[in-house]
C-alpha cells in the first residue's frame, strides 16, 4: 500500500492481511482531483458539481435523455403564453435536518442564488443579460411556487437544471451562518455532507429520511435510494494509480475511464466495464470563409471521403459509434431524420473534387495531442482525405494555441471537442452565429440563426422537433463542421458493485448503488 496516495489510505482502505474479506468499507469512487467549494454553483468545477448532485436537489432534473423531468417538484405547468410556470412541490419532502421542504424556502434560494455577494454562475442566465429575465417569484401556498418570465423561453427549465449551476438545488437557511457566509449545504438529495478532508476524500452518509420519488431511475431524477451507509469521492491525481487502486480492491469505480485504457481493463479479472452513450460532439470544423473551403462541392468532396464507421470504432474502441448531426445519439430528439449522414464513397468523392475545381492545394488539419480520441480522429481523416487526392497537412498545436485557432476563426480545417449540451437547441448555437462578432461559430446562415432562436424560445416539443428536423437538412446541406461522434461515458467497477451505470449526463450516480463485501 505504500506506493498508493495517502488519501486511499485515510479513506480506511487498508487490506486485511492473508485474508481475501476486506474491512467494511464505504463505497468508493475516484476523483482526479479535489473540489473546490460545497457551494452548489458557486466557485465550482465538474467534481464539484459531481459531489453537489448527491446533497442538494432542485425542482427540476435532467433525465438520461437530456429531457427535463421533475425531482423535488411532483408536477410543473406552463401557461398558454409560455410565461409563466406553475411547479407543485411534493409532500413530506424532508431538509437533512429534519425540516420540511416548503414554498418558503425555494424562494428563500432562490433569492440567496439570485444575490450578487453569493456569487452564483448563474443568475446572469435568469436576469435577463444572458436568457431568460426571471420577472416574479411568488408562493401562494406552501406547496406552490410560481415563476413569471417577460417573455416565453423553452430552454428556462433546462437553465434550472443545469448541472454546472447545481442544478439550482433547493437549501435549507441554515446552510448559510448569521452573517450570510457560506457554511455547508443543507439540501434534501439522498446523502448527507459528512466530512471534506481536502486534498484525500470528500465523505458522504446516507439520509436515512430521504424522500424517494416512486417513477425509476432516470438521469439525476425518478428513484435515488441511497443503499451504502457511505460514499467517499477519493482523490487519485495519476490515473495509472487509480487503475492500480481499482485492480487492488482499494477503490470501487472508476467513473470516467479513458477509452484507451479500456482493453487493458476488460482483460482485468473481478473487474466490468460498462458505457453509455453521451451528449457531446467531436467534429471537423470548416472555415467556410477560406478561400479553398469556401467551395461547398469541396466539403462535400470531404464529408463522402471519411469512413465514419471505421473512424468511429477506431477512436472509440468500438464504444461510440458514427452520428453526422448535431443531434446526439442519446437526446430524445434523436430519430429517422437525424440518422441521415453522408455516406462513405471515395468515387463520389473524387467526382466532386474534380467538379468543384479543386487543384491540390494543401489544407490545413489543425488538432491537439491533449485529447488522445480527437487527435486519433485527426489523424485517421488526413489519411482518408489523402487516400481520394485532397493534400490535406496535419499540423498538431498545443491544447492553448489550438484554442486560440478555434475561438479566433483563423484555421482551414480543425477537430474540435464539444462539451455535452442536454437540448439540441444548444448544441445548434454553439456552432452557429455569426462569424463577424463571433469568430468560433461556423455555421452563419441567417435562416439556421432565426430557427435556432426560435427554438429556443418555443415550449412546444412538436414544433421543436419539427425546427431540429429542417435545420438537420440545411445543416447537410452546407456542411459548415462534419459531426463525427458523440462520445461514450465508460466506467469500470470491481466485482461486488451492484447498480452502477455510466450516464449520457456523464456524472457519476452514487445512488441505486449497492456494495458487497
Amino acid at each position: 500500500m505504500n506506493n498508493l496516495p495517502k488519501g486511499i489510505a485515510a479513506a480506511g482502505l487498508a487490506l486485511v492481511m492473508g485474508s481475501s474479506v476486506y474491512a467494511a468499507t464505504p463505497l468508493r469512487i475516484a476523483l482526479t482531483a479535489d473540489i473546490r467549494s460545497t457551494q452548489p454553483g458557486v466557485n465550482r468545477d465538474a467534481n464539484s458539481d459531481t459531489v453537489a448532485q448527491h446533497i442538494v436537489e432542485g425542482l427540476v432534473a435532467f433525465g438520461e435523455q437530456g429531457d427535463v423531468k421533475p425531482l423535488l417538484a411532483e408536477s410543473v405547468q406552463v401557461s398558454d403564453d409560455g410565461k409563466t410556470y406553475t411547479f407543485t412541490l411534493r409532500k413530506g419532502v424532508k431538509f437533512h435536518n429534519g425540516a420540511t421542504l416548503t414554498s418558503a424556502d425555494v424562494l428563500w434560494t432562490w433569492d440567496h442564488y439570485m444575490d450578487p455577494k453569493t456569487g452564483w454562475r448563474c443568475r446572469t442566465e435568469f436576469d435577463g443579460r444572458d436568457g431568460v429575465k426571471v420577472e416574479d417569484v411568488q408562493a401562494p401556498d406552501a406547496s406552490t411556487v410560481v415563476f413569471k418570465l417577460e417573455r416565453p423561453n423553452g430552454l428556462f427549465l433546462n437553465g434550472l437544471s443545469r448541472v454546472d449551476c447545481g442544478g439550482t438545488g433547493i437549501l435549507h437557511r441554515d446552510s448559510v451562518r448569521g452573517d450570510g457566509s457560506w457554511d455547508h449545504p443543507i439540501g434534501t438529495g439522498p446523502f448527507v455532507l459528512k466530512e471534506w478532508r481536502r486534498g484525500e476524500y470528500i465523505s458522504l452518509e446516507k439520509f436515512q429520511d430521504y424522500s424517494n420519488r416512486a417513477d425509476p431511475s432516470d438521469g439525476l431524477t425518478g428513484s435515488k435510494r441511497p443503499l451504502v451507509d457511505e460514499v467517499r469521492f477519493v482523490i487519485i491525481p495519476d490515473e495509472s494509480t487509480i487503475k492500480l487502486a481499482l485492480q487492488r480492491k482499494d477503490i470501487d469505480i472508476i467513473a470516467d475511464l479513458s477509452n484507451t485504457d479500456v482493453p487493458e481493463m476488460q482483460k482485468m479479472p473481478g473487474i466490468t466495464v460498462a458505457h453509455a452513450d453521451a451528449l457531446g460532439m467531436t467534429g471537423v470544423l470548416f472555415q467556410t470563409r477560406d478561400a479553398v473551403l469556401s467551395n461547398v462541392k469541396l466539403r462535400e468532396a470531404i464529408a463522402h471521403a471519411i469512413d465514419y464507421v471505421q473512424l468511429a470504432d477506431a477512436v472509440s474502441e468500438k464504444l461510440s459509434p458514427w452520428n453526422n448531426s448535431i443531434v446526439p445519439l442519446a437526446s430524445s430528439y434523436y430519430d429517422d431524420v437525424q440518422k441521415k449522414g453522408w455516406v462513405y464513397d471515395p468515387a463520389l468523392s473524387q467526382k466532386l473534387l474534380q467538379e468543384s475545381g479543386y487543384q491540390g492545394q494543401p489544407i490545413s488539419l489543425i488538432a491537439s495531442r491533449r485529447y488522445a480520441q480527437s487527435y486519433n480522429a485527426a489523424v485517421l481523416v488526413q489519411a482518408m482525405l489523402q487516400s481520394v487526392g485532397i493534400n490535406a497537412r496535419l499540423d498538431v498545436m498545443e491544447w492553448g494555441a489550438l484554442q486560440d485557432r478555434y475561438v479566433t476563426g483563423k484555421y482551414q480545417m480543425l477537430v474540435q471537442p464539444y462539451s455535452p449540451r442536454m437540448d439540441p437547441a444548444q448544441s445548434y448555437e454553439s456552432v452557429t452565429g455569426d462569424k463577424a462578432t463571433q469568430p468560433r461559430k461556423v455555421w452563419d446562415n441567417p435562416e439556421a440563426i432565426k430557427l435556432i432562436e426560435q427554438a429556443a424560445q418555443d415550449t412546444s416539443r412538436e414544433k421543436r422537433k419539427a425546427i431540429f428536423d429542417q435545420l438537420h437538412g440545411m445543416f447537410l446541406k452546407d456542411i459548415p463542421v462534419i459531426p463525427l461522434y458523440n462520445g461514450a461515458d465508460v466506467a469500470a467497477y470491481r466485482d461486488g458493485i451492484e447498480g452502477y451505470k455510466p450516464s449520457a449526463l456523464r456524472k457519476p450516480r452514487a445512488w441505486e448503488v449497492s456494495k458487497k463485501e
